[in-house]
């Protein structure tokens, strides 16, 4: 009950690839609020970041943010004070443990009848406006995520940062800017990423201070407390769209041109093992969603990650989840034992939402023993590196396994690199679409299929450029192209994305 936000409607879905347009108007700001368990008099907190500025203008955003907090500090010392005189009063009326039995959208009905006998038995002089805002306030601090509440009911929101209780940032079109939330102190922030970590069975304390979660929705939550974080818990949330991307949508966000978009489309059909590569923030996951849309309806598919955030649209799928030790440092299951696992489940398609250790040998053999069609994540700034980094995961493992015979499987097990970045202007794009097609003496050898370009920018800093055919006009995969009816749509797609040399 307590930390389930009544109006998730759990369709959320990253914004990883987003088109360089304006933000929509944020919601009216609603004030903070301090946790359920505490009912002491919180210390101001400030509004939800105005309305985001123009894409390729971000860099306005800094001369917005003391206009949030104007307002904040002409209410705070009543408002405040008000509010932390209602809230301790609430806590004294209600029983807890009875309003857990309730459902979100009844408790918030409880908690704001109460609310406001409690405003008329003790007087306070408040307007409509202000009333409404202490009822959302009160109400997000029992049932929701706090000070949290606005900036996860906005869908323009990429990422929340909270780097202690004094500073909160947010990603708005590929851009970072601050906003005027605040948490009371290290304490309540503490509280609240304890209530969201607890409803996926894990925890966050001083005896262990890391922890990945995720929320109802799906959205990747990150949370390091002290003593590790010197300056106050730090929190991360990496959110969800609630309409989940497709390719198509990638097409008009530029991500892809529509021609590259018809090849990871084969790519995707024809059964190709495919590794999606790029760094923190560049759209693998979203990548990897959009792909499995085009895994056919009859197929069993097993996903391993560790927090849950793959949303496919399968019936026949099996999702699998890490665990991390209990108390007495028991009882973890890792990536490679859910992928070992997934081998005994009769799959049809393993897909590993990020491999960064040795478990990337059990996806390599599970590729390389008639599982065609899956894919993963890793991290790296190019189809280069990426094999690179696969080799040295490997070696992590305790391999001893001579190089060229790791090579060997490497290229036995993975055909097609998908290189996705994020740019200087934040936007999102597939700059390579590579295959791997085999070996010369002890090197591996790739070849580039679709290229993105860079041409320059315009006035705004936004980066111009274009997808492109680097002239292979059959693909290493080609025959299976073929073999899945699909040769004549790759060979359209290719020849119309081709560019003649200048």
């Amino acid at each position: 009950m307590f930390g389930k936000r009544g109006n998730d409607d759990g369709n959320r879905f990253t914004p990883e690839f987003r088109q360089p347009a304006p933000a929509p108007a944020a919601p009216p700001p609603a004030g903070s609020a301090d946790t359920a368990v505490l009912a002491r008099p919180a210390a101001p907190l400030q509004p939800s970041a105005p309305v985001a500025p123009p894409a390729r203008r971000a860099v306005e955003a800094p001369p917005i943010a003391p206009e949030a907090r104007r307002p904040q500090r002409e209410k705070s010392e009543t408002y405040y004070d008000t509010k932390s005189q209602v809230f301790s009063a609430l806590i004294d009326t209600i029983d807890l443990s009875q309003l857990a039995k309730l459902d979100p959208e009844t408790a918030r009905e409880e908690i704001r009848d109460i609310v406001n006998d409690i405003i008329a038995i003790k007087n306070f002089a408040m307007s409509i406006a202000e009333q409404e805002e202490l009822l959302e306030d009160i109400c997000n601090d029992v049932l929701g995520y706090g000070p949290l509440e606005p900036l996860l009911a906005r869908d323009d929101i990429a990422d929340i940062m909270v780097n202690g209780s004094k500073n909160v940032y947010i990603e708005v079109n590929g851009k970072v800017e601050q906003t005027g939330i605040r948490f009371r102190d290290n304490q309540q922030l503490l509280n609240i990423c304890q209530r969201i970590v607890s409803q996926v069975g894990r925890r966050v304390d001083e005896s262990s201070p890391i922890c990945d979660a995720r929320l109802p929705d799906g959205s990747r939550v990150n949370v390091i407390a002290p003593p590790l974080a010197i300056d106050g818990t730090a929190l991360t949330i990496r959110k969800f769209k609630k309409d989940k991307l497709t390719l198509d949508q990638l097409v008009k966000f530029g991500a892809i041109s529509p021609q590259g978009a018809e090849v990871l489309k084969i790519i995707g059909r024809v059964r190709c093992n495919i590794v999606i590569s790029g760094g923190t923030g560049s759209g693998k996951t979203t990548l990897l969603n959009c792909l499995t849309n085009y895994i056919d309806r009859d197929e069993r598919v097993i996903t391993c990650e560790d927090s849950a955030e793959l949303q496919l649209q399968q019936p026949h799928v099996v999702r699998l989840e890490t665990r991390p030790p209990n108390l007495e440092g028991e009882g973890e299951v890792t990536m490679r034992d859910l992928v070992k696992n997934c081998l005994r489940m009769r799959p049809e398609r393993i897909i590993v939402g990020e491999v960064r250790g040795p478990e990337v040998f059990d996806l390599l053999q599970a590729m390389n023993t008639g599982h065609d069609g899956s894919m993963g994540t890793i991290h790296s700034n190019s189809p280069r590196e990426c094999l690179n980094r696969i080799e040295s995961m490997i070696a992590m493992g305790g391999y001893s396994l001579p190089q060229k015979t790791v090579r060997e499987i490497v290229v036995g097990s993975i055909d097609v690199i998908i290189q996705a970045a994020r740019l200087r202007d934040g936007s999102r794009r597939i700059t390579h679409i590579t295959e791997v097609i085999g070996m010369e003496g002890d090197v591996i050898i790739t070849q580039d299929i679709v290229l993105y370009n860079i041409k320059g920018e315009d006035a705004n800093g936004r980066l111009l450029g274009e997808h492109v055919s680097t002239g292979i006009g059959r693909p290493h995969f080609w025959d299976r192209a073929r073999y899945y009816g699909e040769e004549q749509r790759l060979a359209v797609a290719l020849e119309a994305m081709e560019k003649r040399a200048d």
